[in-house]
This record gives C-alpha cells, structure tokens and sequence, in this order.
C-alpha cells in the first residue's frame, strides 16, 4: 500500500498538545473533551517530547490508584516516541503499529507534530484500497459491468 501519511491517510492539523507539567488529569479531561485517545506532549520550543494515551491514563494512573492531579504527564508518558513522516507509507505505519503494538503514531517534521495517525485510520485507508483492487480485478475479469 503506497499510500502517504499525509495526506493520503490524515490531513496535517493543528494538534491539541500540554506541556510536561501539566497534569495527567487536565490530559484525561482534554481528551475526553475532545474525543480524542492521544495527547502530543511539547517542549518549550513546541516540539514534540513524549506521547499519553487512555492506555497510560488507565494502566498508570487510575489502576495504581495515582493521584492525577499531582502526577505530571512526564511521568506516565512515552518520552521520545516513535514517528512517522508526512511521506511515510500507510504499509510501514501500519507495520510498525502491529510490531511495537502501537494505537497511536504522531507524524512530525523538523521536530513539530504535524498529525496524529491511529491504527483506525489505517484501517480504514487499507480497507478501502482492498476494495478498490476488488473493484479493478472485477472489471477486469468481467468487463464494464460493474461500473468500474
């Protein structure tokens, strides 16, 4: 699948980010707020240092019982997290999603979060792909009847 992270997959956007200090319960309300399951955590010079998602809300804070609103996201986020650049291949993202386990991948130039690209984006751009070679192989094995 030769289709690029941007903007075959997801539309670069003005990402919602916090800072270090910022708690873990302000990260939890912001993301429930904006339906979101991952939070870009910034340096100073907003660009990207780590990574928070449900999953570090849920296995470390709320199942430790961990107060969050003293904890900082530096402490339960995935410092220095694996990207992808705008040019990528869904198939590679896709690769290293099921290999690292991965739901979420930031897509970054020159250090700044320009989307983020979950397994369910990838999904959807995979399964509309096999239907497009299905659609394809059919009117090739059947001619135009299909309409392709």
């Amino acid at each position: 699948m030769n289709r690029k992270i941007i903007p075959d997959i997801v539309e670069a956007t003005n990402i919602l980010t916090m800072g270090p200090d910022d708690s873990a319960e302000q990260a939890a309300k912001l993301m429930a707020g904006k339906n979101i399951a991952a939070m870009i955590v910034v340096d100073g010079d907003g660009n990207i240092s780590g990574i928070v998602t449900e999953r570090d809300l849920c296995q470390k804070v709320m199942a430790k019982g961990v107060d969050a609103a003293a904890t900082p996201v530096s402490a339960i986020m995935t410092a220095n997290p694996d990207t992808l650049a705008p040019d990528d291949s869904a198939g590679d993202a896709l690769e290293l999603m099921q290999t690292r386990k991965y739901r979420h991948l930031p897509v970054v130039a020159d250090g700044k979060c320009l989307a983020v690209v979950s397994v369910r984006d990838l999904y959807s751009a995979v399964k509309e792909a096999l239907e497009e070679d299905i659609r394809e192989t059919e009117a090739f094995v059947f001619g135009d009847r299909y309409g392709a």
